[in-house]
C-alpha cells in the first residue's frame, strides 16, 4: 500500500542545495515514525530518535561569507572613493583616513549589534514588532524637531549620536519589513476582506510615507512601500486588492513628483542630461557618472586611479558608489557585483521559503520582506548610476557609507540567519 510523503518531507525534497543528503533525509522521514526531514543528514543523526536532544546546528555560511566579502569590497571603494576629498575646500580639516575610520567604526558597531540580534528567536521578533514599528514612528517625529534632528543639504533625516549619525528611515526599512510579516500572520483568516485585511497596513504605511516626505525622503518611502507590498502580495492578499493598492500608491507617487518643481527637474534632467538647462544643473551627477563608466571601459582604469571621484562626482561614496567601481573596475566589475546581489537576493527568498514550507510563516515573509529591501534598493542604486532611472539618492546595501545603513543591513542578515538556524533545527527533528 503506497503513502503519500509528508509535507515536511516535501520541504526537505525541495530544499536547495540538498543533493543526495537531502534525499536521505526525505526517505528517512518517511521511513521513521515521528521524525522530521533531515537537510544534512549525518550517521550521528541518523542514529538519534526524535526525543534526543539536539544540537547547535549553525546557519548558512556561504550567505555569511557573500555578505562579509561585499563589506570588505565596500570599505576598499569607500575608501577608494575619499581618499582625495580633504584636498577640497570644503573638507579640508579632515584627514585622508577620516571616512575609512568612520566606515571601520560603524562596521564594529554594527557586528556587534548583529550578534546580540541573532540571539533573539524569531517568535519575539514576531511578538515585539507592533512595538518597533512604535519606536520608529516616535524616532521619524523626533527626527523632525530643529534641535534633535540634524538638517544636511536641505534635508533633516539624522540624529546625531556621537560615533554615528543614526538615520530612523534605515530602521523604518527593517521594522515595516517585520510589523507587515507579524500583520499578515494576525490577519490570515480574513485576507480577502479588504477593510479589515488591508486597510489597517495602508494607514500604517501612510503615517510613515507622511513623515518620511516630511523630511524629504521620498526614496525610502519608495523602499518601504515595495516591502509592504511584496510582503502582502506573497503573505497571500487577493489579486484585486494587491493591484487596487499598488495603483493608488503609483498614483500618489506620480503625483507627488508632479506638484514638486525640483522633483520634476530631476525627471527632465535624467531624459536629457547632457543638455545645457541641465549639465550644470540637475543632470550634473548623472552625466559624470555617465563619464566614469565610460572610461572604465571593461576592465577599468585601476583600482584608485579614478578621475571622477577627485571632486567631479558628488557623493561618490554613497549614493553614486557603483560609479567608481564601474569606473576603476570597469564592466567586469559591474557586472560580478550585479551577479553577487543576485545570488544574495535568491537565497534569501529561498529562506524565506523554507520557513514557510515549515509552518513559519512569520520568519518566512519576514526573510522574503528583507529580501525584497536589499533587492529594490541595489537596483535602483544601479539603475540610477547607469542612468537607467532618475537620480534617487539611495545607497548601495553593505557597501556605500552610511552608519544607519550599514547597521541595519547588518541587523536584518542576523534575522535571516537567525530564521535559517531555526530551519535547520526543525528540520534535524528539533524544537525552538
Amino acid at each position: 500500500m503506497s503513502r503519500q510523503p509528508s509535507a515536511a518531507a516535501s520541504a526537505a525534497r525541495n530544499a536547495p542545495h540538498a543533493g543526495w543528503q537531502g534525499w536521505l533525509g526525505w526517505w528517512r522521514a518517511d521511513t521513521t515514525a515521528g521524525e522530521l526531514p533531515v537537510r544534512l543528514a549525518s550517521v550521528d543523526h541518523a542514529r538519534s530518535r526524535h526525543h534526543t536532544a539536539v544540537r547547535e546546528l549553525g546557519f548558512d555560511q556561504v550567505l555569511l561569507w557573500v555578505v562579509v566579502a561585499l563589506l570588505c569590497w565596500g570599505l576598499v571603494m569607500v575608501y577608494s572613493s575619499t581618499i582625495a576629498m580633504p584636498d577640497n575646500p570644503r573638507f579640508r580639516n579632515l584627514e585622508h583616513e577620516h571616512f575609512l575610520i568612520r566606515h571601520l567604526i560603524a562596521l564594529g558597531v554594527a557586528t556587534v549589534a548583529a550578534l546580540l540580534a541573532f540571539q533573539v528567536p524569531m517568535k519575539r521578533w514576531q511578538e515585539w514588532s507592533p512595538w518597533l514599528l512604535a519606536g520608529t514612528v516616535v524616532l521619524l517625529i523626533a527626527v523632525l524637531i530643529p534641535f534633535i534632528g540634524r538638517e544636511v543639504n536641505g534635508a533633516r533625516r539624522w540624529i546625531p549620536l556621537g560615533l554615528m549619525n543614526f538615520q530612523p528611515s534605515e530602521l523604518a526599512k527593517l521594522t515595516i519589513a517585520m510589523y507587515a510579516a507579524g500583520y499578515m500572520v494576525r490577519r490570515m483568516e480574513v485576507k480577502e476582506r479588504f477593510f479589515r485585511a488591508v486597510l489597517p497596513m495602508c494607514v500604517a504605511l501612510g503615517l510613515l510615507g507622511v513623515l518620511l516626505l516630511m523630511q524629504p525622503d521620498m526614496g525610502a518611502f519608495m523602499v518601504i512601500a515595495v516591502i509592504a507590498m511584496g510582503i502582502l502580495f506573497l503573505g497571500g492578499v487577493s489579486a484585486r486588492m494587491f493591484f487596487l493598492v499598488s495603483g493608488l500608491l503609483v498614483g500618489v507617487f506620480a503625483l507627488l513628483i508632479m506638484s514638486s518643481p525640483w522633483r520634476r527637474e530631476r525627471v527632465f534632467a535624467y531624459l536629457d542630461p547632457f543638455s545645457v538647462e541641465h549639465a550644470l544643473g540637475k543632470g550634473y551627477q548623472l552625466t559624470h557618472s555617465l563619464i566614469a563608466f565610460g572610461r572604465g571601459e571593461w576592465f577599468g582604469v585601476g583600482l584608485g586611479a579614478s578621475i571622477e571621484k577627485l571632486h567631479w562626482l558628488p557623493e561618490a561614496h554613497t549614493d553614486f558608489l557603483l560609479a567608481v567601481i564601474g569606473e576603476e573596475l570597469g564592466l567586469v566589475g559591474v557586472l560580478l557585483l550585479i551577479a553577487v546581489f543576485w545570488w544574495l537576493v535568491r537565497r534569501l527568498m529561498q529562506i524565506g521559503r523554507q520557513s514557510i514550507a515549515l509552518e513559519q510563516v512569520f520568519a518566512g515573509l519576514m526573510v522574503q520582506g528583507i529580501a525584497l529591501w536589499i533587492g529594490f534598493q541595489a537596483f535602483i542604486h544601479i539603475g540610477v548610476n547607469l542612468g537607467a532611472l532618475p537620480t534617487k539618492g539611495l545607497t548601495l546595501p553593505f557597501m556605500s557609507f552610511g552608519g544607519s545603513a550599514i547597521l541595519l543591513n547588518l541587523i536584518a542578515i542576523a534575522i535571516v540567519l537567525r530564521a535559517d538556524h531555526e530551519n535547520r533545527k526543525l528540520m534535524h527533528g528539533g524544537r525552538l
